[in-house]
């Protein structure tokens, strides 16, 4: 099933329910970074937050940041998700690997730490963006982002993420989306009933191993409370929009010595980019041509 993103609501228009799939992407992203098994699980599942997040924004340069700093050995995340379906990020340190947990599944909560800081920043394309921070309650990330949403954005909300990583990659990842939209937030049987059937709901990962698709598993949740699923399915996908043009330009932040430096000693220059991993490499020629542009100026 191709990487995509679908919207619904529910309870006429007072809940709010988007589900993202993300196997494809989060597996390039471990190619890419070449992650160990518990670091494909902690950026998958912020990458499809990320993009979950993302999808309830007005205008298309829109975009969100997740950045998630415990004191766990993985170190820091960072995800930049858009509107317009793509999504990129990295971790620190992606070879961390640690044994399983208490309930035999990947100790992604051990890697991030259980201590330690969520900042996620909304730029919704004009002005300046909004920004906040909340301590982590878990490391898990679903837990650590839900806290967020109820304490930052004050909307009762319910996240769940998933990320099936073995021997030969991922197969399943991504994650669903519910929130209870102020219209509807006074009804309080109502969100306890949200609460109650999605804390039953097996496993993401379980269900879309299982053949489950993304309207099936809104169904199960919502289906009895006028569900109505947007007619529209986003694709989504890794994207990272670096070039050689621009690492190029970023040694303008070196002085001269230091140029004419690289061009002595280390007979060139080579630049990689975090989001993706992408190597630029710049030679002799290539600097003594940006030194000559800098002087003229």
């Amino acid at each position: 099933m191709a990487d995509q993103l679908i919207r619904a609501t529910a309870a006429d228009g007072g809940i709010r329910a988007v589900g993202v799939i993300t196997t494809r992407l989060t597996d390039e992203a471990r190619q890419r970074h070449k992650l160990s098994y518990v670091a494909t699980a902690a950026l998958g599942r912020t990458m499809s937050a990320g993009l979950l997040f993302a999808s309830s924004m007005k205008r298309a340069e829109s975009r969100v940041n997740i950045r998630i700093k415990g004191n766990g050995p993985l170190g820091g995340i960072l995800v930049d998700a858009r509107l317009d379906g793509t999504v990129r990020g990295y971790v620190e340190n992606p070879d961390v690997e640690l044994p399983p947990n208490a309930n035999g599944k990947l100790d992604v909560g051990g890697a991030v730490g259980h201590d330690g800081y969520l900042y996620v920043i909304r730029d919704v394309g004009y002005g300046y963006p909004y920004s906040s921070t909340v301590e982590l309650v878990s490391g898990e990330i679903g837990d650590d982002l839900t806290h967020y949403l109820v304490t930052s954005e004050q909307t009762p909300s319910a996240l769940i993420l998933g990320v099936f990583v073995d021997a030969t990659g991922v197969t399943a990842a991504g994650g669903l989306l519910i929130q209870v939209l102020p219209k509807a937030a006074r009804d309080e049987a109502l969100v306890e009933l949200l609460e109650s059937r999605l804390a039953s709901l097996t496993s993401f990962t379980n269900l879309l191993r299982a053949g489950k698709t993304l309207p099936e598993m809104l169904e199960q949740v919502l289906g009895d409370l006028g569900l109505e699923i947007l007619p529209e399915v986003q694709l989504v996908r890794f994207h990272c929009g670096c070039s050689r043009e621009r690492a190029l330009g970023a040694l303008r932040l070196f002085s001269q010595a230091e140029l004419q430096d690289m061009i002595e000693q280390d007979k060139g220059a080579e630049a990689t980019c975090d989001f993706c991993s992408t190597v630029y490499r710049a030679s002799e020629a290539d600097l003594a041509e940006l030194l000559a542009d800098v002087r003229a100026e």
